[in-house]
Parts: structure tokens; C-alpha cells; sequence
């Protein structure tokens, strides 16, 4: 695992909650400090501060590389590693906006690349992992990264011409419910709840609402008619939240966060 930050992070910790033991992995970090936490959890992990060639010295003899630093240092630490890569390394990034061409490009010809796109609710084996394959990637090397994010929640394989959109609303998503739980809360709050009691309420109302929509199979519109009776509360709360075009706000958003993807893209 080539970075640690919080997606890096999030996938780690999430094998390892699988089983996987933490001498299977080695990261690297930035700092010391970060390198000292991973350790404090038998994880192996050496810090570029101190050493230099960290990038290259993890991937030695490692068959699988994942790469989770920010996307402006991605083909920097590529070409850090290259020169240690096994011949059939499998490289997986799930950096935004950069291309498996761009990390094919400096990366040995028999190196195969994917990119993935998994959540921070991989932490708790409920993440949701877009996967796209480079032109090298084999059927075979598709299925390693399925089998990988699997661990960690639900996949999905789609074209590479997709996957900076799904990152704007599985990729980004949670930061979503975090800001409307972050509304709704202050809201509760100036009902008279206090911050803790208003936590709970609004937190476990999402839970619930989630994990209803997904074991129901049944569409979001369907469920919220049945809550919302004729004439009665959650109708004038609804016709108060339309008249907000919620949905054209989103449509702002995941466009706003997809034009910066393909900025990154292009650097």
C-alpha cells in the first residue's frame, strides 16, 4: 500500500477486520509518525521521511501494489517503484481522476493497472468499490481486485469512461450523508434537542432508513410514499424540501465534483 491517508487508510483497516494479518501488509507513509501508528498494529510500514526509497523498497516482491496517495503524487510514486515492480505485479489505484493510461505509461509493458474507487465505509465491510481494468489487465487480474474490495463491501466493474462519475456519488457520497446528518441535527438542535440526543435520533434514522431501502429491494420513491400520509407532517416537510430543488442541487454538485476529477486528470 503505497500512501495511508484516509481511503488508504479505510482499506487497510478493513482487512484486517477481515482477518488478513498485518504482516501480509506493508504501507508506506509520509511522515514518521503516521508509519509509527500502522506499526503500533504489527501493519509494516516504513516512512519516507526517513527513508528515501520507502516507495520502492515496499513493493519489492509484492505480486499486488496499491497505490492510495493524493492524486497529483500518483505517477511520481509509480516511477519511484517501477524499477522493483515484479513482471506480473498487479497495480490497483484508487486515486481520483488519474487514468491507467497515465500509470501504464511508466510502469514496465508486462505490469498490469486497475483503478478502483471504493468509499471510507470500507472500514466497517460496507464499503461500495467501482473497478475499471487498464488495457493490460487480464480477466484474471479483474477478478483479484473484485475479491480484494469484496472483503470490504459491494463492487462494481464498469468502463473506465464512468468511473470519475461513480466517484462523485459512491466515492464522495458519504461526505454527502455526513453534511445532510450534519443539517439535520443542527435542525434537531433548534428544536430543543441537545447535540447528543439529536446525534442519535438523526444517525440512527439514516441507519435504519439505508438499511431498510436495501433489504426491501424496493425503490427509494415507493418508501417514502408509504411514510408520508395524506395530508399529515412528513407531506408539509417534503413540499418544504422540494421547494429547496434538492435535486438540482445534487445535479450542481456531482457535476461541480466531476469537472474537478477530470482536472486532475488532465494536471
Amino acid at each position: 500500500m503505497l500512501g495511508s491517508g484516509s481511503m488508504g487508510g479505510a482499506i487497510i483497516d478493513g482487512l484486517l477486520s477481515d482477518g488478513f494479518q498485518p504482516d501480509q501488509i506493508t504501507v508506506t507513509t509520509q511522515s514518521e509518525g503516521s508509519a509509527a501508528k500502522w506499526r503500533a498494529k504489527k501493519v509494516i510500514s516504513l516512512a519516507a521521511e526517513t527513508e528515501p526509497t520507502a516507495n520502492a523498497s515496499a513493493v519489492t516482491g509484492a505480486n499486488l501494489v496499491l497505490v492510495a496517495v493524493k492524486p497529483a503524487y500518483v505517477v511520481q510514486v509509480l516511477k519511484e517503484a517501477a524499477e522493483n515492480l515484479l513482471p506480473d505485479a498487479l497495480i490497483i489505484s484508487v486515486a481520483a481522476g488519474i487514468t491507467t493510461a497515465a500509470m501504464e505509461a511508466v510502469v514496465p509493458e508486462s505490469v498490469s493497472v486497475i483503478r478502483a474507487m471504493p468509499n471510507t465505509p470500507s472500514v466497517i465491510g460496507l464499503g461500495m468499490t467501482g473497478i475499471a481494468a487498464g488495457s493490460r489487465a487480464s480477466a484474471a487480474a479483474l477478478d483479484v481486485a473484485e475479491q480484494l474490495f469484496g472483503k470490504v463491501g459491494k463492487t462494481l466493474v464498469l468502463p473506465e469512461n464512468q468511473i470519475d462519475a461513480l466517484s462523485t456519488i459512491s466515492g464522495s457520497g458519504p461526505a454527502y450523508v455526513f453534511y445532510l446528518v450534519e443539517q439535520l441535527v443542527e435542525a434537531s438542535e433548534n428544536l430543543g434537542f441537545d447535540k447528543q440526543t439529536a446525534t442519535l435520533l438523526v444517525a440512527e434514522t439514516f441507519r435504519g432508513a439505508s438499511e431498510y431501502l436495501v433489504a426491501s429491494g424496493r425503490e427509494a420513491a415507493e418508501l417514502r410514499a408509504q411514510v408520508t400520509s395524506p395530508n399529515g407532517t412528513t407531506m408539509r416537510a417534503i413540499a418544504e424540501l422540494e421547494k429547496l430543488e434538492l435535486a438540482k442541487g445534487f445535479e450542481i454538485a456531482l457535476n461541480a465534483a466531476l469537472t474537478r476529477a477530470r482536472e486532475l486528470a488532465a494536471g
